[in-house]
């Protein structure tokens, strides 16, 4: 709480009583009590920056208390300054909703993103796996097809050969077929 708004607390058995200054702040009260909240924000070690409950409850009790003062002072700007307040408490509460409602998305998809990479590399492994036995019964095939070429140009030439062969017995044989009938139609005649 605001120094220059509270007396020290009097005791009265276990109860303490604060009693409140009626008198308009002075611009030294005004350090003071910026100097007292930087103070108690240290104290309590509270963050600087993003969300901090302990910087938002201590905030809270020093709009709380200007808005007394105010009130003191000016009902209805008092009233006024309860409603902003008001106001920006809905809205830090719809940015926490919001918030947290984004942390928790994002670790969904975060934990969903390492489930699937998980499964991604599995079934890269499996198509590498995939792709070797491919390759190898690619080479198995190539293999095949080149040893079936070289019987199929092996029986090819033995064939040519053999009708080479058989082409030149032939011949052999119809150039003794012509001698011979040659030689025998003289006699005929």
């Amino acid at each position: 709480m605001p120094s220059y708004l509270l007396q020290n607390g009097i005791t009265m058995g276990s109860i303490i009583f604060n009693m409140f200054h009626t008198f308009q702040p002075r611009g030294k009260d005004v350090g003071n009590l910026q100097k007292l909240l930087d103070e108690r924000l240290l104290a309590r070690q509270a963050r600087q920056l993003g969300i901090c409950p302990i910087r938002e409850e201590l905030l809270s009790q020093c709009f709380d208390e200007i808005i007394r003062q105010v009130t003191i002072d000016c009902p209805e700007r008092g009233l006024l300054l309860m409603r902003v307040r008001d106001e920006l408490k809905m809205t830090i509460a719809a940015y926490q909703t919001l918030y947290n409602s984004s942390v928790t998305f994002g670790m969904r998809k975060q934990l969903q993103a390492e489930m699937g990479k998980s499964e991604l590399e599995e079934k890269i492994v499996q198509l590498e796996q995939r792709k070797q036995k491919l390759e190898e019964k690619r080479i198995d095939l190539l293999n095949k097809k080149d040893s079936l070429d070289k019987k199929i140009k092996e029986r090819n030439q033995i064939e040519e050969q053999k009708r080479k062969q058989e082409i030149e017995f032939l011949k052999y044989q119809g150039q003794h077929l012509e001698a011979f009938l040659k030689s025998v139609q003289p006699e005929l005649k």
